[in-house]
């Protein structure tokens, strides 16, 4: 019921202003006695249905309390009216505060209250404009009754409702078929004897014609359903003329009722009830199949796809639970399938309905309750076979499956990959669209679906695996990953048990393009598996859970391992297994020597597992798991790969052989060119092995493997670079494809071949375009040539010639058309060259930005491993360099995601560290030198947001060269001595103050610095050493500043740095008051040239910025009661209250008066002046819109009226004696005119314009 109220308040009403209360007349005087019990009915009538259903609440308590009949009498009263009510949520809050009191005392009987409600809102002798509210109120008044849940225990009443409903019933204008719904509620609490003795009878004409609307079938649904005894064949033939509903005869009726139900939820988008009551009726009369076939594919499906559609595949959704398992496979394999499928395929385009997300819904609730694993595969199954020219319209990522039983999982997954060996095409739903039809006139190729089902199983199988929320088991995940593997590089020549994957033979061969899906498919999923947490329920795995483990299965060993040794096992067995590229000998040796180092890393990981053992064995198996991708270009990589082991593991000779450490690479520095060297390939896979190998090694990496790196990201050597990367495009393609596959498995069938089939014309157009592009600058050996083959063939007029009447032969022309023909196709080869190396060009420079993205993921590691290592101070310069020719280069998407990870990396994980180095060792002249470089460079920027890193990295420099504070770091002291804060470690300080004095001065004397002031409050807040020795050349700046902004800039600067506390107890005594001393004066000096204007908002920045400065100064000064004479900036702002006034209100205004509150003046207040009565008689009209001053309207347009006649409509339109419309009233001035006086010279001048036009004419 309250469900139903909520559908009354979105169904209808009107919303009015708020109503007046109405006047209370109470002879006895009762209720003025608690203003709160009123109270409660006007918070029901508000638009928050918390603040009503809090109402409702205190009311019933109230009356609980009180026990006084007057006031449930008059509580009664007032909720009969209120059901009435204009406003669309006062009603059902009336409704139910209604239904709550009747059902809680229940002295007040049902007939009282059904009497008032009939009375209160009689249909019949109401007014005609207030019958809709009459009718609202009695519908809300039986929905009340209801509500209480006493009205099963009242048959008469029971009656009395259903009657007043069934009159109710020809409102529909107002309030549609709500009251039949009702009808069906109040049904379904009757007991089966009241129904039978009372309800019957009243239903009689209701259920006799209830294949007329929606309303009454349900009505009929809901009666047979709930009085099964009452309502037997008998009556129903009585009733119906048929002893059934479903019946040969009845299929036309309930197919054009279910057509009503479905357009009338048309915008709700939900399913009937009297659809799903339909469907369980005929289940229960075993003529399902019948309702299936007749009403649903014969009725409801021959209508153009819209609602009656939409009723069936709801209709489909709400059956699965319902159907056994013969009835869903006869379902899942009909026309509602098919027609659904068309729909997801067609509904791909925008701006259409889309259907699939709600039969995810459906499918997935089903799949969740249903304990039947056999149901529960054949509804995947037969989701999977519904097909698009071999296609599934179902996700391969489908999320349902999450919800699958694990015998139903392995079920599902044994059926998936037996579907991919042998492509059984006739057991699917397939079906092609119109468009489709139209472009394949030959028919499908049986070939090209099997590769298009193909093309979708595999990435389902995987994603079964990649979804978290699936119930699997660790051999289901090598299962699934022995299949993808051995499928996308090996081929089963015999069959053995010991390989299962040879036992099943492909039935259609695999092709090219499907073992590039396979392979490009296991890789994502070794991927994932490298993230794989432990799988099972036991709590040791929720503890190893806990600590982040991931690639490994229960028993240790990496899912990488696992995946090398069953490949090991194909390679030992060519018997059984061939590889699709066999290996050659040293590849071969390549690969077992893997094995080998992998196994020995293995044995001493068990006595003690270390950072450099870890990230060599992910190597080793990282490219020997590739090596069947690309064998050729990892064989010498695994080579190095091997030496640097052996050079790492070589602990004493390393030491020994620190000398000769320039003519023999370090192996960290090995490793960081393999690393390099794999993250040059397009592989997420790669990039994240790479990193966590990075992160082991980090402790050893050597300056020289970071300036490898470091250059890569060098933005002069992009060419040297970009060969690393372009190697690999034929992969980098593939890989797009793969990650356009994932995204867009859905976008198959009726888009698919719209774009192919416009594919040939849309190119065809594009190139023209293109070349005549390129062709507006008319290549000069080209026309050359034409020339010389026109001249050849006499083609060409001279002037010579004379005339045009000499025409060449058909053979010349066929020779001349020839000629001219090979002509222009070679030119458009030249230019097809030429874009294809411009395309070349465009992919070789992505895929060098894609590469150095990924070194950055190097740099970051480092930084975040090694942030107080030395070595960081060499990535100051070149993540400087990369910032600056970022902000300079062109702003495509990828180079603006490289140019945000760079500057992220550079302020946050360097500049902003919490661990940076803290001993510089003998390198304190370089840092110094480096630091004078950074803050001359930043001065000469252009750029404002390049100069602000460049001036960060300078503070870097000093935080490093400061090292770290003693005292600083102990929990207990927060206030350090005055030693402590003049603590500087190795900087040196005059020299670093000069550093920055010149930077600032440079900024106060240069009209377009790039610096800016809040880079120097930020020197001042960190470094309070510097901020002393920089505020007085602040300090004279605030009036010597070259421009009014670096003056304000100035005071703000001066403003931070007196507030510091630091700078307080280093400058404490006579330097401080001195410099007070100083800032007063100048306050003073720059607040006199501001006196002037303040309309300038630069000039009021300005004096703000100065007016608080004066205002710290002057309360300090009075706290601390410092001799400074603070009388000339006394003097100053009381000049300026002289001539500015301060008599408004804002931050200049308040500032000022805060500072004058100092010397004891006060704001004064503002008198209000008050109107006389002659000024409010006469008010200023105000003025008219729509219409055009009499200044712009246009003078001389008709014909002149006389003087006269013109004077006295001046006078009607102008009064004498009052202003204008929209002008104020005002005061004569000192000769100027009056009105009358105006109006005369206006009629002489208008008088000698007439005579002047007239003239003109007669000459």
């Amino acid at each position: 019921m309250a469900c139903m109220a909520t559908t009354m308040h979105l169904d209808m009403g009107e919303i009015e202003n708020e109503p007046v209360r109405p006047k209370i007349k109470d002879a006895k005087g009762v209720l003025k006695q608690n203003r709160e019990f009123l109270d409660f009915f006007w918070d029901i009538t508000k638009p928050e249905q918390d603040i009503r259903l809090k109402a409702i609440e205190n009311l019933i308590q109230y009356l609980k309390k009180s026990e006084k009949p007057d006031e449930l009498k008059y509580t009664l009263k007032r909720l009969v009216d209120g059901l009435a009510h204009t406003r669309e949520a006062a009603r059902p809050g009336f409704s139910l505060a209604l239904g709550q009191v009747l059902s809680v005392f229940e002295e007040v009987s049902l007939r009282t209250a059904f009497d008032q409600i009939k009375e209160k809102h009689n249909l019949s002798t109401v007014k005609k404009k207030l019958i809709r509210n009459a009718a609202f109120g009695n519908f809300f008044g039986v929905l009340a009754l209801s509500q209480s849940t006493r009205l099963p225990k009242e048959p008469q009443v029971v009656l009395e409702c259903v009657q007043l409903l069934q009159s109710l019933s020809l409102h529909r204008e107002h309030l549609r078929d709500l009251p039949r719904k009702t009808m069906v509620d109040i049904l379904s609490e009757t007991s089966e004897e009241v129904f039978e003795e009372v309800l019957l009878g009243a239903l009689q004409t209701d259920l006799s014609s209830a294949f007329n609307t929606p309303e009454q079938l349900q009505l009929l649904l809901v009666a047979m359903q709930k009085f099964p005894q009452v309502l037997k064949p008998k009556k129903l033939k009585k009733l119906l003329g048929t002893s059934t509903i479903i019946t040969m005869d009845n299929i036309p009726k309930l197919t054009e009722v279910l057509k009503m139900a479905a357009r009338s939820v048309k915008k709700d988008r939900l399913l009937p009830a009297v659809a799903l009551d339909l469907l369980q009726i005929s289940l229960k009369e075993d003529n399902f199949e019948l309702f299936w076939r007749e009403t649903i594919i014969k009725g409801m499906l021959k209508d153009q796809p819209g609602p009656t559609h939409y009723l069936s595949y709801r209709l489909l959704g709400s059956a699965l639970p319902l159907l056994t398992l013969v009835q869903l496979k006869r379902v899942l394999n009909g026309e509602v399938m098919r027609a659904y499928g068309e729909h997801v395929v067609s509904a791909q385009l925008p701006d259409r309905f889309k259907f699939a997300p709600e039969m995810e819904t459906y499918v997935g609730d089903f799949l969740q309750g249903c304990d039947d694993p056999e149901k529960q595969l054949a509804v995947v199954v037969a989701f999977s076979l519904l097909t698009n020219q071999g296609y599934p319209v179902v996700p391969s990522f489908w999320r349902v499956v999450q919800h699958l039983r694990p015998t139903a999982l392995q079920s599902y997954v044994d059926w998936l990959k037996d579907m991919f060996l042998n492509p059984q095409l006739d057991s699917c739903l397939d079906f092609s669209t119109r468009r489709q039809k139209e472009n394949q006139e030959g028919g499908v190729q049986r070939e090209n679906c099997i590769f298009r089902l193909r093309k979708w199983i595999i990435p389902r199988l995987t994603s079964i695996v990649e979804n978290n929320q699936v119930k699997r088991e660790e051999d289901l995940v090598m299962d699934v990953a022995r299949f993808v593997f051995f499928h996308a590089f090996f081929n089963a020549k015999k069959a053995t048990p010991d390989i299962p994957e040879t036992e099943a033979t492909l039935s259609v061969p695999l092709d090219e393009k499907t073992r590039v899906v396979i392979i490009n498919s296991f890789f994502g999923l070794l991927q994932h598996m490298n993230h794989l947490p432990l799988l099972g329920d036991s709590p040791e795995v929720a503890v190893h859970n806990q600590r982040h483990v991931q690639g490994v299965t229960g028993d240790g060993s990496m899912w990488i391992y696992c995946l090398v040794q069953y490949a090991d096992a194909l390679l030992n067995q060519p018997k059984y297994a061939q590889s699709t590229q066999p290996f050659s000998p040293e590849q071969r040796q390549t690969w077992d020597s893997m094995l080998a180092s992998v196994r020995t890393l293995m044995k001493k990981s068990k006595k003690g597992q270390t950072p450099e053992t870890s990230a060599f064995q992910q190597l080793f198996l990282l490219v020997g798991i590739h090596l069947f991708k690309a064998p050729e270009d990892l064989v010498d990589l695994m080579q190095d790969l091997q030496n640097c082991m052996a050079k790492a593991q070589e602990k004493k000779s390393k030491k020994k052989a620190t000398g000769s450490a320039g003519e023999e690479p370090h192996w960290a520095e090995v490793v960081v060119d393999i690393l390099l060297s794999l993250l040059s390939q397009p592989s997420r896979h790669i990039r994240h092995v790479c990193r966590t190998v990075f992160s082991n090694i980090c402790p050893h990496v050597t300056a020289r493997a970071l300036t490898a790196i470091l250059d890569v990201l060098d933005p002069d050597k992009d060419e040297e670079d970009s060969a690393v990367v372009v190697t690999d495009d034929q992969d980098s393609d593939k890989i797009k494809k793969k990650d356009i596959k994932k995204k867009g498995e859905e976008d198959e069938g009726e888009i698919e071949k719209e774009d192919q089939s416009d594919a040939s014309d849309d190119d065809s157009e594009e190139g023209e375009d293109e070349a005549m592009e390129e062709g507006g600058e008319v290549d000069q050996n080209f026309r050359i040539e034409l020339m010389k083959v026109l001249q050849n063939q006499d083609a060409l007029a001279t002037e010579e010639d004379g005339s045009d009447d000499d025409e060449l032969d058909d053979e010349a022309m066929m020779k001349l058309d020839g000629n001219i023909a090979a002509l222009f196709l070679e030119q458009k080869k030249k230019m097809q060259a030429k874009k294809d190396e411009k395309d070349k060009l465009k992919k070789e420079k992505t895929l060098v930005r894609d590469f150095k993205i990924k070194v950055l993921d190097l740099v970051e590691v480092f930084l975040a491993k090694q942030g107080s290592s030395p070595l960081v101070l060499g990535m100051v310069e070149p993540l400087l360099s990369v910032i600056e020719s970022g902000m300079s280069s062109e702003s495509d998407q990828q180079e603006q995601d490289f140019l945000r990870k760079a500057a992220d990396i550079f302020k946050n994980q360097l500049c902003r560290a919490k661990q940076y180095c803290k001993t510089v060792g003998d390198r304190q002249g370089e840092l110094h030198d480096l630091l004078e470089k950074l803050m001359t460079k930043a001065q000469k920027l252009s750029d404002s947001s390049v100069s602000l890193y460049f001036f960060s990295a300078s503070l870097y420099l000093v935080k490093v060269l400061r090292g770290g504070v003693p005292g600083a770091s102990a929990e207990s002291k927060t206030i350090l001595s005055t030693e402590e804060l003049r603590f500087m470690g190795n900087v040196d300080v005059e020299r670093v103050s000069d550093i920055f004095k010149g930077a600032l001065r440079s900024f106060m004397t240069r009209r377009k610095s790039p610096l800016s002031g809040l880079m120097f409050i930020d020197l001042f807040t960190r470094f309070p050493v510097l901020c002393v020795n920089l505020l007085e050349t602040a300090v004279e700046h605030i009036t010597t500043g070259i421009r009014e902004h670096q003056q304000s800039q100035a005071s703000a600067m001066v403003l931070r740095g007196l507030q510091s506390r630091e700078v307080q107890q280093l400058l404490a005594g006579d330097p401080w008051a001195g410099l007070l001393q100083k800032a007063v004066g100048q306050v003073a000096a720059s607040l006199e040239t501001v006196v002037e204007t303040t309309k300038n908002k630069v000039v009021q920045e300005k004096l703000v910025k100065a007016l608080e400065l004066g205002l710290f100064l002057v309360k300090n000064i009075n706290q601390q009661k410092l001799s400074v004479a603070l009388e000339p900036l006394k003097t100053v702002l009381q000049s300026m209250r002289e001539v500015l006034g301060f008599r408004k209100t804002g931050q200049m205004e308040d500032t000022y008066w805060a500072v004058m509150k100092h010397f004891g003046v006060i704001k004064p207040k503002r008198d209000r002046i008050r109107k006389t009565k002659e000024d409010q008689a006469e008010p200023t009209a105000p003025k008219k819109k729509g219409f055009l001053p009499e200044t712009k309207k246009r003078k001389n347009r008709k014909k002149q009226l006389p003087v006269s006649e013109q004077g006295a409509a001046n006078a009607n339109t102008v009064p004498l004696g009052k202003p204008e419309e929209g002008k104020k009233k005002r005061k004569k001035q000192p000769g100027e005119e009056t009105p009358g006086q105006g109006l005369a010279k206006q009629a002489k001048m208008t008088q000698s314009a007439v005579k002047q036009k007239k003239k003109r004419r007669i000459k």
